[in-house]
């Protein structure tokens, strides 16, 4: 954690700051102005001109580009893509954009959570099977494990929107692959229904503020029960699995929950539900929402060609001439 009187010497020593460069604003109220050399899931690498410093994402509120007075005006480079809450920032992911809480919102029982984050939970169908997903756009964007729709490409999503008070499932069959990560479990999906309304959407959290023995619930289709609900704890937050670290929860797992998302207390997805242990009882696992995030915000390195199903990237044409001797770039 950076501590206060190391971020005030940062920010007297910094005088000068270049013409075009990243602002982060920290939790401590203080802000950070440089060019950034790496984003990791956990961290991001920061240059000031004079030293480099390694900068947790858990202290990191917002991160914007900014220019000189000389040079032009402001440029936000996180930028909601529609009006968002008070309390949530938007992060904009090329076209896939998702909103984060720059404060924790309040804490509230899973009765009340239910209510209110219900209608962004979908139920995600193939000709092969079904699963679960969550919005985290308004306009249509869905997360979900990539083997729900795995050798898939007809693939519907039903929502239960409110209207008056009332659920009204509504079938959504013009669906999209947008992206995938096979070795992560995880797939971008999007509505492009014609008549589809704006959708409510899920704020994500953060896994690393999670205790072990924090409540935890589930909403998901298991069985293609839709809008089962399913109340645990975090058991922990770092078990390994062939090579992967997982959040482990007491909160029931059942084939079908797969892809749906795992809430905190405060409403924010902090995990995708996406296998359990058939052999016990109690014994659900999910993607840490770090690692969807990292997947959001790489989204180009990870997208769906459409043209040719079964090759899930796009790849550069090849140089048109090659000189020996010279720099090959990927």
């Amino acid at each position: 954690m950076l501590k206060q009187s190391f971020i005030s010497a940062l920010l007297l020593a910094c005088a000068v700051h270049p013409a075009l460069a990243e602002t982060l604003q920290l939790k401590d109220k203080a802000s950070l102005t440089g060019k950034i050399l790496a984003e990791k899931p956990d961290q991001i690498v920061l240059d000031l001109g004079y030293t480099v410093i390694v900068i947790p994402r858990s202290q990191i509120l917002n991160i914007s580009r900014t220019e000189s007075a000389e040079t032009g005006p402001v440029v936000s480079s996180i930028s909601p893509a529609t009006p968002a809450p008070a309390t949530a920032a938007a992060v904009e992911s090329k076209t896939a954009s998702y909103q984060t809480a720059v404060t924790p919102p309040p804490i509230k029982d899973v009765r009340e959570l239910v209510n209110q984050l219900g209608e962004a939970v979908v139920q995600v169908r193939t000709p092969g099977g079904l699963g679960s997903g969550f919005i985290i756009a308004e306009d249509g964007f869905l997360i979900t494990n990539f083997h729900v729709i795995e050798g898939e490409t007809q693939i519907s999503v039903e929502v239960y929107h409110q209207r008056n008070g009332q659920l009204e499932r509504k079938t959504y069959k013009d669906v999209r692959i947008i992206a995938i990560n096979k070795f992560e479990d995880v797939a971008l999906l999007k509505i492009e229904d014609k008549d589809a309304a704006r959708f409510s959407r899920v704020l994500l959290g953060d896994a690393d503020s999670l205790a072990v023995g924090e409540t935890v619930f589930a909403i998901g289709s298991p069985l293609g029960l839709e809008r089962t609900v399913t109340e645990g704890i975090v058991s922990t937050k770092t078990r390994e699995m062939e090579g992967s670290l997982y959040l482990q929860t007491t909160a029931q797992i059942n084939p079908g929950n797969s892809g749906g998302p795992l809430f905190n207390l405060r409403g924010e997805v902090v995990g995708v539900t996406n296998m359990k242990i058939t052999a016990g009882e109690g014994l659900g696992f999910a993607i840490p929402i770090s690692s969807v995030k990292y997947f959001l915000d790489h989204r180009d390195a990870f997208a769906y060609s459409n043209d040719n199903p079964s090759n899930p990237y796009r790849y550069l044409p090849p140089p048109s001439r090659f000189t020996p001797g010279a720099a090959v770039h990927p």
